[in-house]
C-alpha cells in the first residue's frame, strides 16, 4: 500500500495546495482557504448523506463529494453576493456555512449505526491508510483535468489580482472568471475529500509557505502545488511514525495548521 499512499499524498497535497492559492488569490487574504470557508465541510455533508441513505461504493461518494462542495460554494458565493463578492464578505459567510455544516455533520453521524459512525469518523479525520489503486482510479483523472483548468485560468486570476478595474480594461469578465476559479478550486477540495476525507490546514499554510520561499508577491501556483505535496507526504510520515499505532493524516495537520493559525492571527493582529 505504499506506493498508493505516496501517490496520494503527492496528488491531493498538490490539489490541495493549488486550491488553497486559487481561494487566498481570490479573496486577497491568508484566511482565504476551502476547509475555513466551509468548501471542505460541505464534501464531507455530501458524504454522510449518501452514507447515511446507505451507498458506500467508491463513485457514490465521489460524485456526492464533489455535487455537495460545488452547491455549497455556490449557496455561500450567492450569500456573499453585494452587486459582486468582496473577499472579506466571503470569508465571513464561509465560516459561519462551516459552523452550520458542522452541526449537520454531528447530527448526520448521531444517527448512523455505530459503527457506521465510527468508520466515517475515522474517515472524516481525513487519512491516506485506506487509499488503494482501485480508489484512485477517479479520484487521479479527476485531479489531473482540474489541474489543467487551473493553469487555463492562470491569466485571468493573475489580472484579478491587479483589482476589478484593470482586469475589466484587460478585458477579462471579472465575475465569470471569479466564478469559475470558485469551482476549479472547490472541485480539487471535492476530489480529495471524496478519496480520503478531509484534510485540513494544507490549503491554508501551503500557498503562504510557498509565497515566502519564491519571495513573490503574488501567490505562485506551481510553488503552492509542490509546498502543498511535501507539506502532505510528510504529515503522513509523522502520522505514521508518531505514536506506536498510526493516526490519520489529517490530527497531524491540524496540528500543524492550528499552530500556523495561531502564528497567523498574532502577526496579522501586531499589524493593526
Amino acid at each position: 500500500m505504499a506506493g498508493p499512499r505516496v501517490v496520494a499524498g503527492l496528488v491531493f497535497g498538490a490539489a490541495l495546495g493549488l486550491s488553497g492559492a486559487l481561494f487566498q488569490t481570490l479573496t486577497d487574504n491568508p484566511l482565504g482557504s476551502p476547509d475555513v470557508i466551509g468548501f471542505s465541510t460541505g464534501s464531507y455533508t455530501g458524504v454522510l448523506i449518501v452514507t447515511t441513505l446507505g451507498a458506500t461504493s467508491a463513485v457514490s461518494t465521489s460524485v456526492a463529494a464533489v455535487v455537495a462542495g460545488i452547491v455549497t460554494a455556490l449557496v455561500i458565493y450567492l450569500l456573499a453576493w453585494r452587486g459582486g463578492v468582496q473577499g472579506f464578505r466571503l470569508i465571513v459567510v464561509g465560516i459561519a456555512a462551516t459552523a452550520m455544516l458542522t452541526a449537520v455533520n454531528t447530527f448526520l453521524l448521531l444517527r448512523m449505526r455505530t459503527e457506521v459512525a465510527m468508520s466515517a469518523s475515522i474517515w472524516g479525520a481525513g487519512t491516506l491508510s485506506l487509499v488503494s489503486w482501485a480508489k484512485l482510479t477517479f479520484a487521479l483523472p479527476a485531479a489531473a483535468l482540474l489541474v489543467a483548468c487551473t493553469v487555463l485560468l492562470a491569466r485571468p486570476l493573475r489580472q484579478l489580482e491587479l483589482g476589478n478595474d484593470t482586469a475589466l480594461a484587460h478585458g477579462t469578465r471579472v465575475e465569470s472568471s471569479r466564478l469559475a476559479i470558485l469551482v476549479v478550486g472547490v472541485g480539487l477540495v471535492a476530489v480529495v475529500t471524496a478519496a480520503v476525507g478531509p484534510i485540513a490546514f494544507i490549503s491554508l499554510s501551503a500557498p503562504q509557505v510557498a509565497r515566502r520561499l519564491a519571495r513573490s508577491a503574488g501567490i505562485p501556483l506551481l510553488t503552492s502545488a509542490f509546498t502543498g505535496a511535501l507539506l502532505l507526504v510528510g504529515a503522513d510520515v509523522v502520522a505514521q511514525h508518531l505514536t506506536t499505532n498510526p493516526i490519520p493524516v489529517g490530527i497531524v495537520t491540524i496540528v500543524i495548521g492550528g499552530a500556523y493559525l495561531l502564528a497567523l492571527l498574532f502577526r496579522e493582529a501586531r499589524s493593526l
